[in-house]
């Protein structure tokens, strides 16, 4: 896969966990996304209700306020089209089932790798 498929993508990345949210943000910056964030599930619901250009969401699933799966609920009222990556630190076999079921597109284990990142969301957006 080619850089510059990410460049001038907008993805907004819903972490409550600072350092995770600039590792995450370092790796983007890379590839050329422009980036949103979100520290919480509920910061998430109005960034993506307010920003209609967004391409993907990387939505982690433990947040405070409202957790991922509620924010992603929310969002699909307003956006119901865009593409959501669930990050989880959770690898269990029923997980993967709730996650797609809930209506995620996809997901990524943690911790995650900059290759694997990379890797989902082109994998994601040329799925599109």
């Amino acid at each position: 896969m080619g850089n510059g498929y990410l460049t001038g993508k907008k993805v907004l990345i819903v972490e409550d966990d600072l350092s995770s949210r600039l590792y995450l943000n370092k790796i983007l910056e890379k590839a050329g996304v422009i980036i949103l964030n979100a520290g919480d599930g509920l910061e998430a619901v109005k960034v993506a209700s307010n920003n209609p250009d967004i391409d993907i969401i990387l939505m982690d699933l433990q947040l405070p306020i409202m957790d991922g799966y509620s924010a992603l609920s929310k969002i699909r009222e307003v956006r119901n089209n865009v593409i959501v990556i669930a990050q989880t630190a959770y690898s269990l076999m029923g997980d993967k089932e709730k996650i797609l079921n809930s209506g995620f597109n996809d997901y990524i284990i943690k911790p995650i790798l900059s290759q694997n990142l990379i890797d989902k969301l082109i994998t994601n957006l040329k799925r599109d």
